[in-house]
Parts: structure tokens; sequence; C-alpha cells
């Protein structure tokens, strides 16, 4: 696969998840939230949850593939199905704050039994599974990136999560 293809498949698999950071920083740094408050009530406001959905949405994900496919694009359609995959890995791991993944066409939310966080729904053995993955395929991803930056955020996030489940 080509850099670019690389890029659009990082793009696609952060993307879904871009509005929920942009909100938490919102939340957090100026509005100056409790941590509390920020997950029970300000995360639930209408406005944040379309946006989330939007971003979640596979119709529009598989709509957007269509697109880049007919204007053959090919990393537009890789970024896509990226956005697809995530979707795709989010859905059996959220309870409480399931996404709507079929927006703008449905609300419907599929209500997981496992959690990747809440710990009354499996989240620590989940989180684990989790840091396994992101883990295990970092000799894969390692074998496409060349630039030490690029090794370094590899290597940041696989901080991250360690940090994350040990403390």
């Amino acid at each position: 696969m080509a850099p670019k293809e690389h890029l659009a498949i990082a793009i696609g698999a952060i993307l879904p998840d871009a509005p929920i950071f942009v909100f938490y920083l919102v939340a957090k740094l100026i509005y100056k939230m409790p941590e509390g408050k920020i997950w029970s009530e300000a995360y639930y406001e209408p406005f944040w949850q379309n946006l989330v959905a939007l971003f979640h949405s596979i119709p529009l994900a598989l709509i957007g593939a269509a697109i880049f496919y007919r204007l053959d694009y090919n990393p537009g359609m890789i970024l896509c199905f990226s956005l697809v995959c995530h979707s795709l890995l989010d859905l059996p791991v959220h309870h409480d704050d399931a996404h709507r993944h079929f927006f703008p066409f449905s609300n419907y939310r599929f209500i997981s039994p496992f959690s990747y966080w809440d710990t009354n729904h499996y989240g620590t053995i989940i989180a684990f599974i989790e840091m396994a993955l992101v883990l295990g395929v970092n000799p894969l991803v390692f074998g496409w990136l060349y630039s030490p930056w690029t090794k370094g955020i590899v290597i940041a996030i696989d901080m991250f999560y360690l940090f994350r489940y040990f403390r």
C-alpha cells in the first residue's frame, strides 16, 4: 500500500472520535466542567450527540465510499472503509454510551452488554483486550512506518494504553 493509503486508514480510524476529543477539550478547558458532569450530562446534549452520530454513521461512510469510488479516488474510499471499521469495532463495546451508527436514517442504538470502560459491563476485561489488540498490531504497523516521528506517535499511543490500563 502507498503512504497515502496508510494515512487514509489512520485518519479513518481516529476521525469518528474527533468530536468526542473536541467536546472533552471544550468542556474541560473552556467551561471548566468537573469530570462527572462532563460524562453524565454535557456529553448527552443533543448537539454533541448528533455530531458524534454523524461521525460514527455507517451509512454515511458507505455513501462516501461510493462517491469516492465513482470519483476513482482510492484514498477517500479507504478512509471511508476505515470509518466503517471503527464503527463496527465500536458496536460491541458501548453500553450506556452507545452511538447511533445508522444516523441520520435511524436513531437506533445497539446497547451492548459490554463496555470498554464501565466495570459494571466487563470494562476491565474489554479494556485489556483492546490494549492487547493495539499492542499486538505494532509489529505490522511498524513495518509500514519509515519516519521516526510516526513510530514515536505509535509508541506514545502504546504508552497511553499501558498507563491508562495500569493506573
